[in-house]
């Protein structure tokens, strides 16, 4: 059976979170849909508030502490990501965008990603494609066309765009490029689906063989 583990970031700061609850709902419905796919998939669940005052030191130090360095290892690891932020001043959270500040954007190329955010108030809906998803365009991720955005008025909502249903949207997408995903592999619709980490150790490859010593020596070191 296909084992596929999802990462799932938090950016909550509440106990309990409405940020937390998007993501738990989010990462359920693709668990669900990767079971009746034939996958094995593992959901491995992030919460940055409780490594905040890791991710700070960081920032200031350019060193991961242990329980960071370990958090990174696992987004690493990771073959799709569902990422959830709070909303504040028509962003993402300081600590959200932090997170990925001290990741190395490698990690993020070519993954796949559903994003999502919560608000106070569904004006705030914009952040999803006017501050998420550009960020993740920069970090060179594969994002889903479906972003899940929740108000205070989305959670028991009823009609036809329910929270539920955009949800179940955004699930069926990252299932279908995940289930797509053997290395290299032709989706459903005919386009050819790299997986991202066989894409990273390609580039890598590549690049040990091809720079000059010097070159290389001052990648080594900058690491």
């Amino acid at each position: 059976m296909m084992q596929r583990t999802v990462v799932v970031i938090s950016a909550g700061l509440g106990v309990p979170s409405s940020t937390r609850m998007l993501a738990d709902q989010i990462s359920a419905d693709v668990q669900q849909r990767l079971s009746a796919a034939g996958a094995d998939p593992v959901i491995d669940v992030i919460d940055l508030r409780d490594y905040a005052t890791d991710i700070a030191n960081n920032m200031v130090s350019g060193y991961a502490g242990p329980a960071l360095a370990e958090v990174i290892k696992r987004v690493e690891a990771a073959d799709a990501m569902i990422a959830v932020t709070p909303t504040f001043s028509a962003s993402y959270s300081g600590l959200f965008k932090s997170f990925f500040d001290v990741l190395d954007p490698k990690f993020l190329d070519g993954m796949p990603v559903v994003f999502g955010a919560t608000g106070g108030s569904s004006r705030h809906s914009l952040v999803l494609d006017m501050a998420i998803r550009p960020l993740f365009s920069y970090l060179r991720a594969h994002t889903m066309p479906t972003a899940i955005y929740a108000s205070p008025e989305d959670w028991g909502g009823s009609g036809t765009n329910t929270l539920e249903r955009r949800i179940g949207q955004a699930a069926a997408e990252l299932t279908t490029v995940l289930m797509g995903q053997q290395g290299s592999a032709t989706g459903a619709t005919g386009a050819v689906l790299i997986d991202h980490k066989a894409k990273r150790a390609q580039r890598e490859a590549s690049e040990m063989t091809s720079l000059p010593f010097e070159e290389l020596l001052a990648q080594t070191q900058r690491r």
